[in-house]
């Protein structure tokens, strides 16, 4: 266990995600190593292990903090406001969305490699976060359209979240992968994460 105050250790935890991030913005997921971010932090490498015992830990961390903001967003949304129609509803949830990028782009591609090489523990502490952005997207619909049927809602939800996985290689592409598509005879349209992600809801909440 690492040694220091609550704060320190929570402090060294975050700079560690921080240089994850910081790295992830430039590099791919398996360009990435425990030695990279260690370089990137004001301690050493080997004192990671202290707080992390694989790079999928860290990942896990960042995306696991990633829906920490998300949920904060869905919260100050509610907070905010009172009613909502399904248009201004399916408008802030994509507005949320477009702000997490990075929530998506982790999602889409490493999600099954954080999970599967990081401990039950630290896999549980994510699983809890992510549950707790299921009840925040279930209290909105709760708050916002009571008259929708349970089976609606849970319809919504079990849509809307796998639907998330995808959004983010919809709507960032490479001009490789664009050029592909091309040769392919793909007509592909790009659309922002804005656009995709409100005529997902629009579409769920129905007329």
């Amino acid at each position: 266990m690492p040694k220091g105050s609550p704060e320190l250790t929570e402090a060294r935890r975050e700079e560690i995600i921080n240089a994850c991030e910081k790295l992830y913005q430039t590099m791919s997921f398996k360009e990435i190593t425990i030695k990279e971010i260690g370089n990137a932090t004001s301690f050493t490498r080997t004192s990671i292990y202290n707080y992390f015992q694989t790079k999928e830990e860290i990942f896990l961390a960042l995306l696991r903090r990633e829906y920490e903001l998300w949920i904060a967003d869905l919260d100050q949304i509610m907070a905010e406001n009172e009613t909502l129609s399904k248009d201004e509803f399916a408008d802030k949830l994509a507005h949320s969305l477009e702000k997490r990028a990075q929530l998506l782009k982790i999602m889409s591609m490493n999600h099954y490699d954080m999970e599967t090489g990081s401990r039950p523990e630290k896999l549980v502490e994510f699983k809890v976060t992510y549950g707790n952005s299921l009840k925040t997207v279930m209290h909105c619909l709760e708050k916002y359209f009571p008259e929708m049927p349970i089976p609606e809602k849970q319809r919504f939800l079990y849509t809307f979240f796998p639907f998330m996985f995808g959004i983010y290689p919809y709507t960032f592409v490479t001009e490789k992968q664009r050029a592909a598509m091309e040769e392919a005879g793909i007509n592909y349209v790009l659309m922002s994460i804005y656009e995709i992600t409100y005529n997902c809801a629009r579409m769920l909440l129905g007329e």
